[in-house]
């Protein structure tokens, strides 16, 4: 169901989307679950706010996995480490030689799509509400 909100053609139909979604979990007896839904709302759709072509890579978390996993697995060539400093030390280097690469080589999002998103949010055609409230987690959701 969460889904459907990001196949949404337009950042108007993605809010009106996420507003169904949230009142059909609660229409369903799923309180808990919309009440983090329409908490996190803005966070979640942050997205709508660039220009569609950037969606996709700004939902995505494909590089920060991969990230993640070539760091596990060169701490797993490792195996144990002699101190705190050395494993910071080896994910260090990984993390700066990532950024290097992603600054330099091998760009996620090019610079023509960011000039683009910057002016967008600078011109925002609507402001999503503001939360007053914070949901404190009660139960696990089923």
């Amino acid at each position: 169901m969460v889904r459907t909100i990001f196949a949404q053609p337009d950042p108007e139909s993605v809010w009106a989307q996420h507003r169904r979604v949230v009142d059909h979990l609660a229409d369903i007896g799923m309180d808990t679950a919309a009440d983090y839904l329409d908490v996190a709302g803005a966070e979640i759709l942050a997205f709508a706010g660039f220009p569609k072509a950037n969606w996709r890579q700004i939902w995505s978390n494909n590089p920060q996995e991969r990230l993640n996993k070539e760091i596990r697995h060169r701490t797993n060539v490792v195996g144990i480490f002699p101190t705190r400093a050395s494993i910071i030390r080896l994910a260090g280097a990984l993390l700066a030689e990532q950024h290097d690469e992603w600054a330099i080589a091998r760009r996620y999002m090019s610079l023509d799509s960011l000039a683009q998103a910057r002016i967008r949010l600078l011109e925002p055609e609507h402001e999503p509400a503001q939360l007053t409230e914070e949901v404190a987690p009660r139960t696990q959701i089923s």
